[in-house]
Formats: structure tokens, sequence, C-alpha cells
């Protein structure tokens, strides 16, 4: 008696920094990547997305990490852009270990695993657990956005390299703009906990990481000034960019995104995109047992994916 084993989990994408909360804060976002992973006696990764198709793979690599990949089929479709700033990688590196970790029957700490090969928690946190987390070194903190909170995403078609965002950042920077994000990030995170939409609109300003990084993309950084003249509660940039979360509320949303479509539409896509609660699922798991003498196997655990 023989058996295979296959499941499918659906993680979501994240932004990162949320303004004044460099490497603290994040919150997961309404696209998501899928992953369906099946033994089926071959290695494989079949997906229409610009990225590898072999070991170096990274929710091979990330799989890996806990099950070796012989003889696993990877299929992989996302929604999430991978021009940057959306967490992309944290969700292919969630998605590589749970599925891992589901196959193999291992209870294993995922956000300590994710952080160490994503290299920061702060994604891997918010695509683990959805919601808006607060990250403390090796935990985190989770809480749900305030009913009528919505996000407007602006992705530029031109990528900026991770490596190029963090290069610009200063090793040292002015007491009075560490002060500033501290009350920044303080009256931000009190805004979310509340629902309080002018203390939201009032945290959104950063001084650590975006005014360096502004020359990278600097139309993006123009609508951090711009967003609240447009009706929306601000902008931050999501991550080391160059996307752009403009934040609203859902009754200012539609007239948001009519005035970014007209300002971006030359070198953006403008999604509107709701926060996430739903951190990484497990769709589906499955164990099909082929018996001798039988044409077809039956089903152990979960359904199996149609």
């Amino acid at each position: 008696m023989s058996g295979s084993r296959s499941c499918r989990v659906r993680v979501p994408a994240s932004s990162a920094n949320l303004g004044p909360g460099f490497d603290v804060l994040a919150a997961a976002l309404q696209l998501h990547l899928d992953v369906e992973v099946a033994e089926s006696g071959s290695f494989g990764v079949y997906t229409d997305l610009r990225v590898r198709r072999d070991r170096e793979n990274l929710v091979v690599r990330a799989f890996e990490r806990l099950q070796p990949a012989d003889g696993f089929e990877f299929r992989i479709a996302s929604a999430i852009p991978l021009s940057g700033g959306l967490g992309s990688s944290a969700a292919a590196v969630v998605a590589g270990l749970l599925a891992a970790a589901t196959i193999a029957g291992l209870d294993v700490d995922l956000l300590s695993l994710a952080a160490e090969i994503e290299g920061h928690p702060d994604n891997v946190a918010a695509a683990l657990r959805g919601g808006i987390v607060i990250c403390d070194g090796p935990r985190s903190h989770r809480f749900e956005p305030p009913a009528g909170l919505q996000g407007v995403l602006v992705v530029p078609s031109t990528a900026v390299r991770t490596a190029a965002a963090r290069a610009a950042l200063p090793h040292l920077v002015p007491l009075p703009d560490a002060t500033a994000n501290l009350a920044a990030i303080a009256t931000l995170t009190l805004g979310l906990a509340s629902g309080d939409f002018e203390m939201i609109a009032a945290g959104l300003r950063d001084r650590l990481h975006q005014p360096y990084r502004a020359h990278l993309y600097p139309q993006s950084a123009a609508l951090l000034e711009r967003a609240p003249e447009i009706g929306a509660l601000g902008a931050t940039i999501s991550g080391a960019g160059p996307t752009v979360l403009v934040w609203t509320h859902r009754d200012a949303t539609d007239a948001v995104v009519e005035a970014l479509e007209r300002d971006a539409a030359a070198w953006a896509r403008v999604l509107p995109v709701p926060f996430e609660l739903d951190g990484a699922s497990l769709r589906a798991c499955f164990t099909k047992i082929d018996a001798p003498g039988c044409g077809r196997g039956h089903g152990a655990g979960s359904p199996p994916v149609p």
C-alpha cells in the first residue's frame, strides 16, 4: 500500500512599516498567494509568475527547511504584485513553511522560521496572523483594523530593489526625528486600536525612512503629501516601496480611487484593497492511499482539491 500527500495554502499580502512603524508595524491585505503542493513522484514548479521554477524558488526553499522537495510538485498562483512593497517574498516563505509543516506533520514555530528566512518579522507576522501586527523581536501582537478603514494601493510599473532601499537609510538619525516617530507610532497605534480616524491620519507621518528613500521613487513619494488633498486620511510607502498604501475611510474610497487613477494612470496601477483579517490558512489537505488491486485510492483528512 502506498500513499501520496497534498495540500493547498493561501497567504495574504502585507504592507510593512505603516509610516512611522519602521520594522515594527505591518498589516495584512486582501491580495493572496495560493500554493498547491502535491506528492507526485517528481519535482516541478508550475506557475505563470515571473519567478524561479527550480529549487531556488522561494516557496520551495522555505518548504525544504522542513521537508525535502523531492517528489513534490508546486503549483503557484498569486494576485500579489511583484513590483515591491507588498510582502510577496514573505507570503512565499510562509506558504512553503506551512505546506511543509502540514505534509510532514510537524509542530514548529512558523513565525520564528519565517522571520529567520525573510530577515525581519513584520511582513511574515502579518502574513501568518492577519490583521495589524506589532513586532517586538521574536514576538508579535495582533489586533484588528477598525471598521470602515480601507486601503488603496498605487503600484508602480517600475520596481525598486529592496537592497537599494535599505542602502539609502542612514546609520544615525537626528534625535528630533526619532522623537517625532515615537509620537507618531503611538498616535497611530492608539488611533487604530480605538477607531479614531483623526488620530490615524495624524499618526501616518514618518521621518526615519521615507524621506531618505524618496529619491528612489519620486512619484510615489509625492503621493504622501498629496493624499490628504484628495480626501484620503494619508499615505505611506508600503514596505521598502515603491508601492504606496493610501489610507481612506470607506465613504471616501471611491472618490480617492478616481483621483488616484487620474494622477497615476501613466506610471502605476490603482487597486482598492481592503485590510485582511485572516492570516495564512490551510485550504485543503489530502492523503490518497493506493491499495493493491484497487483502481483508485481513497482520501484521508480533508477533502481533495478539485
